[in-house]
């Protein structure tokens, strides 16, 4: 039987010797075993690798799949492209659906859920059309995300709790642990945080056992958060610090730049606002990095908040007026950060006017 690293000699024999056919073949099914296991930048080189030998829409997918995962969306989204036009020419039509879901977690993560929820939406007939039922349940749960992010929580939960028996009708424990933690998210976000952990704990088994490392990292981070939340800021600092090694090992840079921002509000939460700023300023550059503008007025708001609370109040402003202008540009303007800024900006008013002189005796 023929071994992955086998398969992994055979894939570069195959691209040195410039033979396509055998490349495309072989790298795809090595690229599809890494991706599922956090592979991710051994699965981008492969990807890259056949791609010199021309255009193929199993690489510009496999490609498009690990620059979403590890947070370059933009990327991402002009690998699927590729891929998709290619799919269609070919007449492919279950690849095509798995494209433009693809395309809408791009999107998804880049913030534009609307759009999101249109490629989702084309994928989900096509699925139903070919018989894909694991690519109809990953897209309901993708939907269930968007709903989700647009705040409408009892529709995310309607369409997660559609996709889980699918996901464990096919067996596919990987999917079943993404959409498990998502429905833990929803009751976290709901204020139910006994219910959130109860799905977390189920999700962490389940990840490891699929050797899922980036899942793990994200219910790693997602039970930190449950804590923090709770009010047990120093096991959340355990959680957080075991995820972020994670994603720090399988090259996840956006997820990387979320942990280390929760690391800083729970140091910010002890009262170490020195440490909590040295973790902000480690989160800020990879969020601009990733193209995270929404991350990146989070941290910036956050870094404003340690400036404020120590005195700095002409270096709180600075960042809170990148964090408004940031929210204007995405649009996803926040009253309250606004008025924030204005109340700094009337107490550094004050704090500039002179003592009046004393009276005269």
């Amino acid at each position: 039987m023929t071994t992955l690293a086998q398969w992994v000699e055979v894939h570069r024999l195959a691209v040195a010797g410039r033979e396509p056919v055998i490349a495309r073949y072989v790298g795809d099914r090595v690229a599809k075993v890494w991706l599922r296991t956090s592979r991710f930048a051994d699965a981008e080189a492969l990807a890259t690798a056949t791609l010199t030998l021309g255009p193929d829409a199993g690489a510009f997918y496999d490609l498009g799949w690990a620059q979403s995962a590890t947070g370059r969306p933009r990327q991402a989204l002009d690998s699927y492209k590729q891929a998709l036009r290619l799919y269609r020419a070919a007449d492919d039509h279950a690849n095509e659906a798995a494209t433009l879901t693809g395309i809408g977690l791009a999107y998804n993560r880049l913030g534009d859920r609307r759009q999101a929820l249109t490629f989702y939406e084309r994928a989900l007939p096509i699925m139903r059309e070919v018989g894909d039922r694991g690519g109809e349940a990953v897209t309901l749960s993708n939907i269930g995300g968007v709903y989700a992010g647009l705040g409408d929580r009892r529709q995310a939960l309607t369409f997660y709790e559609r996709a889980l028996p699918i996901l464990r009708e096919v067996g596919d424990r990987a999917g079943e642990a993404t959409t498990l933690n998502n429905i833990g998210l929803v009751y976290a976000g709901l204020g139910d945080r006994r219910r959130a952990l109860a799905y977390y704990e189920r999700v962490l088994p389940i990840a490891r056992e699929v050797g899922d490392r980036a899942g793990e990292a994200v219910t790693l981070n997602n039970i930190g958060a449950v804590y923090a939340g709770l009010g047990d800021l120093r096991l959340a600092l355990n959680f957080y610090e075991q995820a972020l090694s994670i994603r720090r090992e399988v090259g996840d840079r956006a997820g990387e730049a979320v942990t280390l921002n929760n690391i800083g509000r729970v140091y910010a939460g002890l009262g170490d606002r020195r440490q909590a700023l040295t973790y902000y300023e480690q989160a800020l550059p990879i969020r601009r990095e990733v193209g995270d503008r929404v991350g990146e007025a989070a941290t910036r708001y956050n870094i404003a908040m340690i400036h404020r609370d120590v005195g700095h109040l002409d270096e709180a402003i600075g960042e809170l007026e990148l964090v408004v202008d940031l929210e204007r540009q995405i649009g996803q303007p926040n009253a309250a950060e606004t008025a924030m800024l204005e109340q700094l900006r009337q107490e550094r008013a004050t704090a500039q006017q002179p003592d009046p002189s004393p009276e005269q005796g």
